[in-house]
């Protein structure tokens, strides 16, 4: 599927319409302009070819070139003027594409793979980040492509991003039944089923951060009431504390200020990551109950609390998972750190193309 110069295509595998009696997802074959075929890659060895990634988000724009192995050259990034108008904020993303094809490494670049903030919609390649308002149906993928020379591109949630990730190479590594989380400034997740990312129709199953768990509690800026998001994430976590009496020592006000007292023994910092944990663990035990998952990945800077958030989460997880099938799942911190992102989509775009 094309859309003006560029090349791009909805991803991953198990995504999107059917083609030819067949799933979603594109062949070899379909995914580069005028349906000429796109060669066989080596991604998979030291040395061979690379992809190219970004990662859209409501804070930052970042960029990289990145081998089979996970490794990543070529670094660069840009803040995101969130509050800008669509074009300003495309030209940012321009810019870290300009960078990234002016690297020594560029020849080597195969395909784009996009992880963006959501909703997504993979199928036409646009995204509707709810902390951007500009843009509500972006063509982000077609635009990508355009500036990438037409290389094949493979839009996907950054959630599942981190979560093909974490799959390949970190902590849900081995993993068949798996959920991953990115708790931050919003939070995302993916699914592992079956050994195989599930990314959904349009790419954001997976998408924990806004189911209810508070059906009484704040309405959320998706438009729902009571979402993990408003109780988890690490905006909602400071502006609880704050609330709720937590006053900062210096001029830091962040969830990472308060996770700092908490280790202290502050009582309100303490019930703020008490009260994520609990949101945290209600999702994670509906997703169980649900899929029958086996691991659950907790990724971000909310996870940098440590046990913070970790020892909440698991005691409440505890109450919340009764059922035999449900009961017992691991719960563990990611391990790829802020690279997830830029790695995941890299990965998705590499199982979409078969590279």
């Amino acid at each position: 599927m094309s859309t003006g110069s560029g090349s791009w295509t909805h991803g991953s595998a198990l995504v999107g319409e059917e083609r030819d009696g067949r799933p979603g997802g594109v062949a070899a074959g379909d995914a580069t302009t005028g349906g000429a075929p796109v060669e066989r890659s080596e991604w998979t060895a030291a040395g061979g070819d690379l992809v190219a990634a970004v990662d859209f988000g409501g804070t930052k724009i970042a960029g990289a070139l990145v081998d089979g192995s996970g490794q990543v050259y070529a670094r660069c990034r840009r803040p995101t003027p969130a509050r800008a108008d669509a074009e300003t904020i495309m030209a940012s993303v321009a810019e870290v594409v300009a960078e990234l094809t002016a690297a020594p490494q560029w020849s080597r670049v195969r395909a784009v793979g996009v992880g963006s903030a959501g909703p997504i919609d993979a199928v036409h390649g646009t995204v509707s980040p709810v902390n951007v308002p500009a843009w509500r149906g972006f063509p982000l993928a077609p635009r990508i492509a355009e500036l990438a020379g037409g290389l094949p591109t493979v839009l996907t949630g950054d959630g599942v991003a981190m979560t093909a990730a974490e799959h390949r190479w970190g902590a849900a590594r081995g993993e068949d039944d798996a959920l991953c989380f990115v708790v931050s400034t919003g939070v995302g997740g993916g699914l592992v089923l079956g050994g195989r990312l599930l990314p959904g129709r349009t790419g954001n199953a997976g998408h924990l951060g806004h189911i209810t768990v508070d059906f009484d509690g704040e309405p959320c800026v998706c438009g729902g009431t009571g979402c993990v998001e408003q109780l988890a994430s690490g905006t909602s976590i400071a502006r609880w504390a704050r609330e709720n009496g937590w006053r900062p020592a210096g001029e830091d006000a962040s969830a990472a200020a308060v996770a700092q007292d908490a280790r202290r023994g502050e009582p309100v910092a303490l019930a703020a990551f008490d009260r994520a944990g609990r949101a945290l663990a209600g999702a994670i035990a509906a997703t169980a109950t649900l899929v029958e998952i086996r691991v659950a990945v907790i990724g971000g800077g909310v996870a940098a609390a440590g046990e913070v958030l970790f020892e909440p989460v698991r005691r409440h997880l505890d109450d919340y998972a009764t059922l035999s099938f449900a009961r017992g799942v691991n719960v563990v911190p990611a391990t790829l750190g802020g690279d997830a992102g830029l790695i995941g989509a890299a990965a998705a775009a590499a199982v979409e193309l078969s590279l």
